[in-house]
């Protein structure tokens, strides 16, 4: 069940379990880790998928832009200087435990 929208969580629900859903907007490999930018009527939240979830990375390794995804995980602060000042959920990321393709 959803807990939040993507586009409305900011730095005021750091460290707390969130599950969101929405469409991959847009899904980057770097070599290990994951990103998707997970987009719903709100806006937009980038999720981080690392391979220490397995289950999780494996699902996000095959999933493709526009796939609709619900992924639980916990709200941290995004790293020093990848901030995006021009979203509102900028400043912070999910990193996933858990993701389920829904279409």
């Amino acid at each position: 069940m959803r807990t939040d929208y993507c586009g409305l969580i900011d730095k005021k629900y750091l460290g707390q379990t969130v599950t969101v859903k929405g469409w991959a907007h847009r899904r980057r490999d770097h070599g290990g880790v994951i990103f998707i930018d997970l987009r719903d009527r709100e806006g937009l939240v980038q999720v981080v998928i690392d391979p220490d979830t397995p289950e999780a990375f494996k699902l996000a390794d095959s999933s493709r832009n526009e796939f609709v995804l619900a992924i639980t995980g916990i709200v941290r602060e995004r790293p020093a200087g990848t901030a995006n000042s021009k979203m509102i959920s900028g400043e912070i990321e999910i990193l996933a435990k858990e993701i389920e393709i829904l279409n």
